[in-house]
This record gives structure tokens, C-alpha cells and sequence, in this order.
């Protein structure tokens, strides 16, 4: 078991994985949302899956009530050959997802989310089923917190773009349920792409990781268990 932060030494093959916390605009002057966020995670490398845990505690800042909460499902952005990702592609006429077989493709799926203990709905639609939307079992005051919490599967695609795999060699980035900025301007929710960027909210990340013994674990941070 390896806590972010980590760097571990064992032997013969690569798992890396970036958890991308970025920084919201200078330009929001007034508040900031916060999510800090806990995850167990679980690497089979015989099957390509990661299965997780996830509980992330949303602090709302704005003085703003909020009814729902859009969330990034970014690895759906590999589900098929219509996402937002699999158009831009095509887009650039680069046709290797495009043809790519099924088993190479990714998702993320078994996810079932919970407010504060209880189940919450969410809503995606088939033109874009990296982005989802979770209605809120209670409104989120200003200056209250909620936690938010699921389950979750990943298939890890090919190497096509950001993330995937090549053989038994990692890269995972962007791959797990992630709540959209919401800022003064209103909700940001982004489709994953080949040519973009991620936008983020601030927080802190708990994240534990197990694999198979062979493996080198590179990632940011202080490794807490070797």
C-alpha cells in the first residue's frame, strides 16, 4: 500500500499517476470553491481495470445555493468513437482510436454516488458521457461543506493520447470523478480533450495505491510507505 505522497523503488515495470491539482484564476478574487479528496485505489494488471473508492468533501465558498453539482467523468472521453475526444480527433484526421478495437478503448463505471450517506442521482448524455451531473438530495448553503462519495471502476484504454497503457507500463492522469469549477462566471464543465486543458478545483488529495510488487510507482509528492 502506497499513500500520496509517494516514490516507491520496486522492480520491472511503470505505473504513473498525476492527480493535477491546479489552481483556479487569479481573476476570482472573491472565493474559491474547495474539494478535498480521499481515494483507495487498486491496479489489475492482468485486466487493465483500476477499481476505486472515492470520498471527496466540497466545500461551497461562493455565496451561491447549489442544487446540483456537475462532475467530470473524464476516462468516458475513451467509452467510443462519438465523445467529444473521438470527434476532435477525427477533427485532426488522426484515426487511430477511431479504429481501435474495443478492448483497447476505456470507461469508467460502477459508480454510485452518495451525499452525505444517502443516493444521489446523476445525469450524462450520450454526446458527452465525460461530463455528468449530480442533483443534490439538499441544497449546499454558503459556507457549508458536503461529502460526496462512489465507488468506481476504470478500463485503462491504449496509450491514444493524455493517458492509457503500452503493455504493463502506467499512465494514468485525469481518471477519476471530479467535480467541475464553479466560480463567478458559473459552472466550467469541460469535456476531456486531445488539445485543451484541465481547469480544477482546489484541495488537498489523499490518495492510497496498491499494486502488484514488480512495479515502480512514480508520481508527485512524499512517499508515506515504502
Amino acid at each position: 500500500l502506497i499513500t500520496f505522497d509517494y516514490f516507491s523503488s520496486m522492480k520491472q515495470f511503470f505505473f504513473v499517476i498525476i492527480l493535477f491539482i491546479t489552481y483556479t484564476s487569479k481573476a476570482q478574487t472573491n472565493w474559491q470553491q474547495r474539494v478535498d479528496t480521499r481515494i483507495d485505489v487498486r491496479l489489475n494488471d492482468n485486466d487493465n481495470f483500476l477499481y476505486a473508492f472515492e470520498e471527496l468533501t466540497y466545500t461551497n465558498n461562493s455565496p451561491d445555493t447549489l442544487h446540483f453539482i456537475y462532475m467530470h467523468l473524464w476516462p468516458n472521453a475513451y467509452k467510443n468513437d462519438h465523445t467529444p475526444f473521438a470527434r476532435q480527433q477525427d477533427i485532426n484526421r488522426v484515426t487511430s482510436f477511431y479504429y481501435s478495437k474495443a478492448k483497447d478503448k476505456g470507461y469508467i463505471d460502477s459508480i454510485q454516488f452518495t451525499i452525505d450517506g444517502r443516493n444521489a442521482d446523476y445525469f450524462a448524455s450520450d454526446n458527452a458521457p465525460d461530463i455528468a451531473r449530480i442533483d443534490l438530495v439538499n441544497p449546499l448553503l454558503p459556507g457549508h461543506s458536503i461529502k460526496i462519495a462512489t465507488p468506481f471502476r476504470m478500463k485503462i484504454p491504449k496509450v491514444f493520447s493524455r493517458m492509457g497503457h503500452t503493455g504493463q507500463a502506467y499512465y494514468i492522469s485525469q481518471w477519476f470523478p471530479k467535480p467541475a469549477v464553479y466560480d463567478r462566471k458559473g459552472w466550467h464543465p469541460i469535456s476531456y480533450l486531445d488539445q485543451g486543458e484541465f481547469f480544477s478545483e482546489y484541495g488537498s488529495y489523499d490518495v492510497s495505491i496498491t499494486l502488484p510488487a514488480n512495479y515502480v510507482l512514480m508520481a508527485t509528492g512524499n512517499c508515506l510507505d515504502e
